[in-house]
């Protein structure tokens, strides 16, 4: 009895979680000229999502603006992970003093909510001279990836045997030797798995590129689609929702694509 209980009870969430779904490939794939005559949920007449696509791409200039997102969600996350693995090697294998305080200092960027960072972050810009340019926002998205890659990385060094850091020191290896050659290689899925759960936040990001970024050339993928809300409202909608799926579908690639590498590098990367 609790079996099929379960069975039904799962059935029923895949089903309300797939409507959603079904909406947008229906709409999205459907031309314009078909919103007059078919229901929001009938099938489309002819498949349109390459031509709402390109619809979006020229209205918006997607060009740029997926180009500085691939740059913003491979640079940022990939400079995270690296600075997160230096300083869980740091804590648990050099024992810095105080290291679980400098911990807490890193982690403690998560606390607060992303968005009592907006303010701040927009007058901090405009004085420093960072807003609206690709470096600014490869900085804040390196930052606020940071402390999830700490954390991570920290956990996976606490199961590596100590003995073998004092191994390589006998044998004369200097720490960024023994960090480069033995720590980095084995903590590989650990790494790739942080890397794939920050690229797609990058990727999806909206809140930064609407904060700090402005022109077309500078302002992430979802920022601009934001843009296509108000010039392709009303009747018009599937060429925004056929743009946010084509969009969208790099995340997907790279989950299905290192799913097992991404688990296995979260198993690893629990405390133990």
């Amino acid at each position: 009895m609790g079996k099929v209980l379960s069975r039904i009870v799962l059935g029923v969430m895949w089903v309300i979680w797939l409507v959603p779904v079904y909406l947008l490939l229906v709409n999205a794939t459907r031309s314009v000229s078909d919103n007059a005559t078919a229901s929001t949920w009938s099938l489309p007449h002819h498949f349109a999502l390459w031509s709402n696509f390109t619809k979006a791409y020229d209205a918006a200039g997607l060009g740029d603006s997926l180009y500085s997102t691939f740059l913003y969600s491979v640079l940022g996350p990939a400079l995270a992970v690296l600075i997160g693995a230096l300083a869980g090697f740091a804590i648990i294998a050099l024992r810095v003093r105080h290291g679980f305080l400098w911990f807490m200092v890193i982690f403690g960027g998560s606390i607060f909510p992303i968005q009592m960072l907006v303010i701040p972050l927009f007058v901090g810009y405009a004085d420093a001279n960072l807003y609206d340019h690709r470096l600014g926002l490869i900085l804040i998205y390196t930052a606020v990836s940071v402390p999830l890659a700490a954390f991570v990385m920290r956990n996976f060094f606490t199961g590596i045997s100590y003995s073998i850091y004092e191994a390589a020191v006998v044998d004369g290896a200097s720490p960024l030797r023994i960090f480069l050659r033995i720590y980095l290689p084995l903590a590989t899925p650990a790494l790739a798995a942080v890397f794939i759960l920050e690229f797609t936040f990058t990727w999806n990001d909206l809140l930064f590129g609407l904060t700090l970024s402005q022109d077309s050339h500078v302002r992430p993928v979802m920022t601009a689609l934001a843009s296509l809300l108000s010039a392709y409202a009303g009747t018009t909608y599937n060429v925004v929702l056929a743009a946010m799926l084509i969009v969208s579908l790099p995340t997907m690639l790279v989950f299905l694509c290192a799913q097992r590498l991404f688990a296995r590098g979260l198993a690893l990367g629990q405390t133990n």
